[in-house]
């Protein structure tokens, strides 16, 4: 797997590995967290998710456009982690939100997620065009796809284990303050704080009746009235957010010690501005308007992978929204956090990495190897299939919209919540999706971009991913407001199409990068 691999991809890749187990465990729980912490609406928290991710990606092209035009990736990649720290120190500072300070502390947690997704553009794109540059050397060229699929391992080894930290500290403050983790709970507590003057007794008393049975289930005793079960839930809320509060501290333990490994390990990294003074060379007329139609070529082939690239993370990243949503709602959770099952997907990129890139190696040795633009199409049918799985059980179990299964818990019906078996395969067709699509871009995108252009490049594969990712509040919009199969059959044609788009191109893009 590390056989003849350059000495520099172990540490860019932690290096990398570092950043992303920071990032993952505030993206583990960002959704929920914006819930729980302001009472938002899963709309409003959605759409905050989605510019929020999007901003990570379209944000790379500024980093990339700055790198490539100081030729000087390093210094690029330091301040993007040094800006990505001071983003986190703000979000763990547990303070409580109310109804005076809302206004500002929301917005001042909007200012730390930029801060957040600009230092992610300064970093990610550029470290990918690093990577990417270590495979320039003729010695390594053959092994470009399977370095960056190695260096995707690393990036999923930090979102395997991400995923607990948050649920295990705020878990762990909850007991420490008597209390136990319901995730339906804190929803509830702020309909309880929203209760107004305007409100009839009756409808008051029905909601006290409600959430105060539910409440003694958490930690509440002796609540004789609503005012002790508006203080029990503004104190819920306070150790329940303080929880993932200090989560946030090991986000910045982890940029920390990924800024030591990238600083440490620099000089063994490729440094382009060094690498051109050395290369002076004079070409004809002729020669540069050959070198002009091919970069235009490879600009048109980099354009058209983007396009599926787009529709692909429009689907994969419903994980963080629309799925994060299904598995609190329809998926037993009693014993395992909602946030615990994004880990499912790194787990898998970890364990089936390495029979991936056996079989294509396998099939390579026999001359039968396919082509990075196919893979691709393939992953996307792969992903479509996954939704196909969703479809139809949600079809056969009945499910209603998110927003009614909820009023159905909440009004004690008889329901049929899913087993975890269905979150794992649906994780399982996604991941296998994910390693046909994304470390391979990445892989092409190095390919096929001019050398001046690599970190542009770079970024505008995260670029594609952006635009994919302001479409996310889709899938909670129609999760919540139609039986969710329809939520499904939607991703299930966009992947199914985009693939049969991308096997149309394929002997194109195959002669454009030969």
């Amino acid at each position: 797997m590390f056989k003849n691999q350059p000495k520099g991809l172990i540490p860019a890749a932690l290096s990398n590995m570092g950043e992303r187990f920071g990032y993952y465990i505030m993206n583990a729980v960002l959704v929920l967290f914006l819930c729980s912490k302001f009472g938002l609406k899963e709309e409003t928290s959605t759409l905050v998710y989605s510019f929020f991710y999007a901003g990570i990606y379209v944000l790379s092209l500024v980093g990339g456009m700055i790198a490539d035009k100081t030729q000087n990736y390093k210094s690029t990649i330091i301040w993007g982690l040094i800006i990505m720290t001071l983003g986190y120190v703000v979000l763990a500072f547990p303070i409580l939100a109310t109804n005076e300070n809302t206004t500002w502390l929301l917005t001042l947690t909007c200012v730390a997620l930029f801060f957040i997704a600009f230092g992610n553009g300064l970093f990610k794109g550029n470290l990918q065009a690093i990577v990417g540059q270590l495979y320039d050397d003729p010695r390594y060229a053959a092994q470009r796809d399977s370095g960056f699929q190695i260096f995707y391992v690393f990036i999923n080894i930090g979102g395997l284990i991400a995923p607990f930290i948050a649920p295990m500290l705020r878990s762990w403050w909850l007991d420490v303050n008597s209390m136990t983790y319901d995730a339906s709970f804190p929803a509830m507590a702020h309909q309880v704080l929203s209760v107004t003057d305007s409100m009839s007794m009756e409808n008051i008393n029905e909601l006290y009746a409600m959430v105060s049975a539910r409440a003694a289930e958490v930690g509440a005793a002796g609540l004789a009235n609503m005012q002790d079960l508006q203080a029990f839930c503004t104190r819920y809320l306070d150790v329940f957010n303080t929880g993932i509060h200090y989560s946030f501290i090991a986000s910045v333990a982890a940029m920390l010690i990924s800024l030591f490994i990238f600083i440490a390990t620099k000089k063994g990294l490729p440094s382009p501005a060094k690498k051109e003074k050395n290369e002076t060379v004079t070409y004809t007329a002729a020669e540069k308007a050959a070198m002009a139609t091919e970069i235009k070529q490879r600009m048109y082939a980099l354009f058209a992978v983007l396009g599926i690239a787009i529709f692909f993370w429009f689907s994969f990243h419903q994980n963080g929204t629309s799925m994060s949503l299904f598995a609190r709602d329809f998926v037993d959770t009693s014993t395992i956090a909602p946030e615990i099952w994004q880990a499912v997907n790194p787990f898998f990129v970890i364990v089936l990495t390495p029979v991936i890139m056996w079989f294509f190696g396998r099939l390579s040795s026999k001359g039968k190897e396919i082509s990075t633009p196919r893979k691709i199409a393939l992953g996307m049918g792969i992903a479509g299939i996954g939704y196909l799985f969703l479809m139809v059980y949600s079809i056969v179990m009945n499910y209603p919209s998110g927003t009614e299964f909820r009023d159905m818990i909440t009004a004690g019906a008889s329901v049929v919540k899913s087993g975890p078996w269905v979150l794992i395969l649906y994780y399982f067709f996604m991941t296998v999706a994910e390693l046909f699509i994304s470390p391979l871009g990445l892989s092409f995108v190095s390919k096929v971009a001019p050398k001046h252009l690599q970190g542009l490049c770079q970024g505008l594969w995260l670029g594609a991913t952006a635009l994919g990712n302001l479409l996310l509040w889709i899938g909670p919009l129609i999760y919540n407001n139609s039986p969710i199969w329809v939520a499904w059959a939607v991703f299930l044609g966009v992947c199914f199409i985009s693939m049969g788009i991308m096997l149309g191109m394929v002997k194109w893009l195959e002669r454009v990068t030969a």
